[in-house]
């Protein structure tokens, strides 16, 4: 799971859950966040796919952008892609000051300005 989700084509992944696999990841490339705020990430996306189902990933554009991305299996029939849609809005709105702060962070470690 770890190499899956390490590096994207569009980003770098922070953190993923799995309510397939009920796995939870976080790129050890970002261990100098805080722990509250590593427990905070933890939180988010695990009671996502306990809300939503699928699997929800936290990911840093190449501009430094936090996006927030779900997706489910093709025989996943009980994934409901407008409520997923709607819990990304609200888990956006809830947390925009640590996204911010995330996106800050991020730009920090690599550099861009």
């Amino acid at each position: 799971m770890e190499e899956d989700y390490q590096k994207k084509e569009d980003g770098v992944v922070l953190c993923v859950a799995n309510s397939y696999e009920k796995k939870y990841y976080f790129n050890p490339q970002f261990s100098l966040l805080p722990e509250t705020v590593k427990k905070e990430l933890q939180i988010i996306c695990v009671l996502f796919t306990e809300q939503a189902g699928g699997i929800f990933q936290m990911l840093f554009a190449p501009d430094g952008e936090l996006l927030l991305r779900t997706e489910y299996a093709e025989n996943d029939f009980f994934y409901d892609e407008i409520e997923a849609g709607l819990l990304v809005d609200k888990v956006q709105k809830e947390h925009q000051e640590l996204f911010q702060e995330l996106k800050l962070f991020y730009t920090a470690i690599t550099h861009k300005g």
